[in-house]
């Protein structure tokens, strides 16, 4: 089925530039994925001489994190567990007026149109979402017992795609639910415990820096997560932050002996 929509999308030339919402309107086709109705409107828009509307994707098939920005509010749009690439049009009406917007935070400065600037992301990782340990040869696929509750958390935690919606959505623009689900899936596996409280320490110490905010509880993250992150991460992750911090302090106080 055909539709007819109007798009409020947000024009920004650069970094430096003032934006404002622009209205275009636009058919589109139920089974269009949202990221093809934005290649529709490109083609409209390069075929009349404007400039098309920037926006970041890759896999489009959920995977990769590289889409996403806020349709009427809502980071990814308004069905839950899904990216913008995976968002149909058919969840829309005729005649629906949509907004679209970047994600919203200090830590993500808009670049152009629809895409920012998630280096902070990667930055956090450098800072400690690793395992630097040398661990020699590959085991025997069952030498490091691992229980299973373990096992099935760190795989819940590893499935963080990094795309950036729980800090967009967040009203103090926190980065704990990313934060924590990195520091959790690694923490989690015995291969991850030497640097534990290393790694979380250094990483809340880089969110810091980044000027992300900090988590209130809200559940604004995890309500938005395109990959049903759970908000029991951060406890987790609190957990291991508090531990290291006065371990911090001790062999500080001890003058590190």
């Amino acid at each position: 089925m055909e539709m007819n929509l109007t798009l409020h999308v947000w024009r920004q030339a650069s970094a430096s530039a003032s934006g404002k919402l622009v209205a275009y309107k636009i058919r589109a086709n139920e089974h269009m994925s949202f990221l093809e109705m934005l290649d529709v409107l490109n083609e409209e828009l390069t075929g009349r001489g404007e400039d098309p509307v920037a926006f970041d994707h890759d896999c489009r098939e959920g995977i990769c994190g590289s889409c996403g920005f806020m349709i009427n509010g809502i980071a990814h749009g308004p069905l839950p567990g899904t990216t913008v690439c995976q968002l149909h049009m058919r969840h829309f009406k005729n005649g629906d007026e949509l907004w679209l917007e970047p994600w919203r935070a200090a830590a993500f400065p808009v670049v152009k149109d629809l895409v920012v600037d998630r280096g902070a992301f990667d930055r956090l990782i450098s800072a400690g979402g690793y395992i630097s340990v040398a661990p020699g040869s590959a085991p025997d696929a069952n030498a490091v017992p691992v229980p299973k509750k373990d096992a099935d958390l760190a795989m819940d935690a590893a499935q963080c795609i990094g795309c950036g919606a729980c800090v967009a959505a967040c009203p103090n623009a926190s980065a704990s639910l990313f934060l924590s689900a990195k520091v959790s899936h690694l923490g989690l596996l015995p291969q991850g415990q030497p640097e534990r409280l290393e790694r979380v320490r250094k990483m809340v110490a880089q969110a810091n820096g980044e000027m992300f905010g900090s988590c209130t509880n809200i559940g604004e993250c995890e309500a938005v997560c395109p990959k049903h992150i759970r908000i029991e991460f951060i406890a987790r992750l609190n957990r291991d932050y508090l531990k290291a911090s006065w371990l911090y302090r001790k062999e500080a106080a001890s003058g590190g002996e």
